[in-house]
């Protein structure tokens, strides 16, 4: 009599015959997220000449917010008390955070799309996290011409601003551009969460998201308080550049704050990224398929 052998992974546990790696939830849709971003690189540079040339479109297009503020300058020396320099710092910050955000997360405005036409039913069925699937779809690499827009600004503030240069200021600059992509990462997350209640949302979370970047690219000083106590404390967009950045130029924050918020950055973006998390388990859950 033939005898089966019981095939185990790693934890010891028999797959009927069949061995499985058994992965935490969060690695797995690490895993999964670079394989289908591997794979939509890949399908990109198969067109090699068509990848530089909307990479290129992609940088002139977002380059033209920074000819904006150049063309004001050109008519005045300050713009709400700030430098051209200062506000390429505040610019460069934001625009960079928000490039890697949406060359990560870009593709997370489709869901209600995929809500209403029902295809978000085959992401469900497949053994990896749906986040990771939706959020790795259709990735764009072109999205890089923002990131490089952004850090060229940023280049361009620090040649020529005169900073008194400290080590927190220098490890600062670096925990700014990744913890404001997370914040924005969290808003792309809590929006797609929305779209699952709201199907045709997809606006309502770009104002939070290409507005709230275009917003950060101006100084606090040029809108109403009250605005500003709302990109503060109620969407907490201030800590991805104006509150870290200022505290950089030695200037002071327009709302009264100690100077130690400046460092909060990271502890934001860990809070936002936690409560975007269970908004979008609580949208999925919502979720009934359209049964097509």
């Amino acid at each position: 009599m033939a005898e089966t052998t019981a095939v185990r992974d790693g934890a010891g546990r028999e797959a009927g015959g069949f061995a499985y790696e058994e992965r935490p939830r969060m690695l797995e849709g690490v895993r999964a997220y670079g394989l289908i971003m591997a794979m939509w690189v890949r399908s990109t540079m198969a067109y090699r000449a068509s990848f530089v040339m909307t990479t290129f479109g992609n940088l002139a297009v977002t380059a033209f917010d920074f000819v904006t503020i150049l063309l004001m300058f050109s008519h005045v020396d300050a713009l709400g008390g700030y430098a051209l320099e200062e506000i390429a710092l505040l610019y460069g910050v934001s625009a960079t955070a928000f490039g890697l955000c949406d060359l990560l997360l870009g593709s997370m405005e489709r869901v209600g799309r995929r809500v209403r036409d029902g295809t978000l039913d085959t992401l469900l069925v497949r053994p990896v996290p749906v986040l990771a699937q939706v959020a790795a779809d259709r990735f764009a690499l072109r999205r890089i011409g923002r990131v490089t827009q952004g850090l060229a600004v940023l280049g361009y503030a620090l040649v020529t601003l005169d900073i008194a240069w400290t080590p927190v200021k220098v490890l600062l600059l670096p925990v700014m551009v990744v913890s404001g992509a997370a914040i924005f990462g969290a808003v792309f997350v809590a929006g797609a969460a929305f779209q699952f209640l709201a199907q045709d949302a997809s606006q309502v979370q770009n104002s939070f998201t290409y507005g709230g970047t275009t917003l950060l690219q101006y100084p606090p000083t040029v809108f109403a308080r009250d605005l500003v106590r709302g990109v503060t404390f109620v969407i907490p967009l201030a800590f991805v550049s104006w509150l870290p950045a200022l505290y950089v130029l030695d200037r002071e924050y327009p709302v009264d704050l100690p100077q130690w918020v400046a460092f909060l950055p990271p502890v934001v973006a860990a809070g936002c990224l936690a409560l975007a998390g269970l908004a979008w388990r609580a949208g999925l859950r919502t979720y009934r398929s359209t049964g097509s």
